[in-house]
């Protein structure tokens, strides 16, 4: 047999055992059939394309790189299911410790960093598989869809590693930006990590405007279990714990009687009164390092006084970019108690129909933020009992939309809305794992209310706090059967 008759017969031989790299070029069929394969091949195990059919040092880095970001994703998914604390604190870097607080945004940048290399590998090993499939060699039709195809499935996953790689760099800038990095942790005071929670309605003109809401949110430090006290706005004669304040007013708050600073006594004229008539900076220095202000610290200390309890931090919320955050949680559901206007009258007993621009109507409803704020809002046809109670279950129906599929589904809007309108002095070390394990334990218990009202038997106008600092510690600490007396 001569040499030329042998290599006919080689040839064949090799493209019968080995026809994704060496295919048989002259059969269109087969050139079509072992492109589909390709494409289908790089979309589901990027890298294996290139070891069957191309440059294997390529592929086999590409596979590498595949078995790493799905093992990742995998330990990452039981991480959620079996330790969601620890995987957060991991992600956001709560476990490093606070003289080294400026490594935590660490994690979950080399995580970004580890996606956008992977979305752009992924680029490569496509474009490089469609020169692989020698497109002039397969069908007319199948020429224009298998590059068609390639592409929309190099959108689908690398738009997929984006979005990623955006959640990740979206999360860090938002925890570092809302929550202090090297703050220290204070311990649960009597069994609970109490927080205060201010609402204020800012606007143009208004540097220091008084708090439409005052509530302190007390978190079980074993359970979870949350109880929100609402402070009437206007309580008056409060005493005020330890501190520059108890110094000023040691027998109760009396405040400034005077149209710049307010009249009455009211616990929100004190914002107004330490930031505008008082040298706040002098009474609380180094507040603004601390991610606080003079008139919150001061308002903490009235809470403290009022319920006997320690609060060592506070979450402000500002009404003005209220209603973007219950937008991109898609909207809270509410059940309405009575027609509520909306707006508010330009002069004394201007009659509603007149002024309101619009109504809350009753029964159930799912509200958008503009019908959510103006529900909290609402106020000159009710008293403001009535007004602290709905905003108490509004903080609730937020708290139930608050879920992990709801956020995740609406990550972008909700962090964007969250660093608009939050502000506080909570630690990093804090929020992961602590407060993130709690409101796992939490998931499911009906959220405790505390109304410092008369209709929750406090005499608005002539407050017993000595009852009051009663009616907390039985809230917080109800009796056991075995405490109870007997009979």
């Amino acid at each position: 047999m001569t040499l030329a008759a042998a290599r006919p017969r080689s040839r064949a031989h090799v493209v019968e055992q080995r026809p994704m790299r060496h295919p048989d070029a002259t059969s269109r069929a087969v050139m079509t059939r072992r492109g589909w394969w390709l494409v289908a091949l790089n979309f589901l195990l990027p890298g294996s394309a290139q070891v069957l059919a191309g440059n294997r040092r390529l592929g086999r880095f590409g596979l590498g790189a595949t078995l790493v970001m799905w093992t990742i994703l995998v330990l990452t998914g039981l991480g959620a299911l079996l330790m969601p604390s620890g995987l957060f604190a991991l992600a956001t870097g709560s476990f490093i410790p606070d003289f080294l607080s400026w490594f935590r945004p660490l994690p979950l940048t080399l995580v970004q960093i580890a996606l956008i290399a992977y979305a752009v590998l992924w680029i490569v090993l496509t474009i490089d598989t469609l020169r692989l499939v020698r497109l002039v060699k397969v069908g007319p039709l199948s020429r224009v869809a298998i590059a068609v195809v390639a592409v929309a499935l190099l959108v689908v996953s690398g738009s997929g590693a984006a979005w990623a790689a955006q959640a990740a760099g979206t999360t860090r800038d938002t925890f570092s930006e809302l929550f202090a990095q090297s703050a220290p942790v204070v311990p649960p005071s009597d069994g609970y990590y109490n927080i205060l929670l201010l609402g204020a309605d800012s606007g143009e003109g208004r540097d220091s405007m008084r708090f439409d809401s005052i509530s302190v949110v007390s978190i079980n430090a074993d359970t979870g279990a949350t109880t929100i006290t609402g402070i009437p706005r206007d309580m008056p004669h409060f005493p005020f714990a330890p501190g520059p304040m108890q110094d000023e007013y040691p027998d109760g708050h009396t405040g400034y009687a005077n149209a710049t600073c307010g009249w009455g006594s009211g616990i929100n004229q004190l914002r107004t009164e330490v930031e505008v008539c008082q040298d706040g900076n002098k009474l609380y220095p180094g507040t603004k390092e601390r991610g606080t202000e003079p008139g919150i610290e001061a308002t903490k200390d009235a809470a403290e006084g009022i319920m006997g309890i320690q609060i060592p931090y506070y979450v402000l919320i500002d009404m003005k970019g209220f209603a973007d955050l219950i937008d991109a949680l898609g909207g809270v559901d509410i059940d309405v108690k009575e027609r509520l206007p909306k707006g508010g009258p330009a002069y004394d007993g201007q009659p509603v129909d007149d002024w309101a621009f619009g109504w809350v109507e009753p029964g159930q409803q799912h509200m958008d933020g503009d019908t959510a704020q103006w529900y909290a809002r609402s106020r000159y046809t009710t008293s403001d009992f009535d007004r602290m109670r709905r905003q108490r279950e509004l903080q609730e129906a937020i708290l139930a939309q608050t879920t992990p599929q709801n956020v995740l589904t609406h990550f972008q809007d909700v962090a964007t809305a969250g660093t608009n309108i939050v502000q506080t002095d909570l630690p990093q070390g804090l929020i992961a794992p602590t407060l993130v394990n709690l409101a796992m334990k939490a998931k499911g218990q009906p959220v405790g209310t505390l109304e410092l009202t008369p209709a929750g038997g406090v005499d608005e106008f002539d407050p017993d706090f000595a009852q009051v600092q009663q009616m907390v510690h039985d809230r917080l600490h109800p009796a056991t059967e075995t405490e109870a007396p007997s009979s």
